[in-house]
């Protein structure tokens, strides 16, 4: 699909707030309500559009911790682990990467037992580092443009 000048706009004005009204997206851009609602249509057929979310302040809901862990897998161990992630409700998003760790997570705690415990699970599969997040210094990142 292309991807010209207005769709750019209307992908960063979805990013920033996804509740926007076509007909304010369409002030916004310089286009109508029904333009707006077919370019939004079609960036979601084909793909461009993946879904919309809702963003979570995790530390409201009780998790205290944010950690970013790498895993180097153990020999034979990294199918077993792709298979059993998605069943860590902690687990925020997983990645397979390359270099010397095979994955790399974003993951919530409610404290640091909470931590220990989930560290404990993973050394089964292989070696961990964890990495305490502190702050976050590039929040809701809008996309990048051409």
């Amino acid at each position: 699909m292309k991807v010209d000048k207005l769709n750019w706009q209307i992908l960063e004005l979805l990013q920033k707030n996804a509740r926007l009204s076509n007909a304010e997206i369409g002030r916004k851009v310089g286009l109508s309500s029904p333009a707006v609602a077919e370019r939004i249509r079609k960036m979601e057929d084909t793909g461009l559009i993946k879904g919309y979310t809702t963003s979570i302040d995790y530390s409201q809901s009780g998790y205290q911790l944010f950690a970013i862990i790498t895993l180097r897998a153990f020999m034979g161990k990294l199918k077993p682990f792709l298979d059993t992630v998605k069943q860590f409700d902690e687990v925020i998003n997983c990645y397979r990467i390359t270099g010397n760790e095979n994955i790399i997570m974003e993951v919530v705690f409610t404290d640091h037992f909470h931590l220990e415990e989930f560290i404990d699970k993973m050394i089964t599969y292989g070696e961990t580092r964890t990495h305490i997040v502190l702050s976050n210094v590039v929040e809701d990142r809008p996309i990048i443009k051409r």
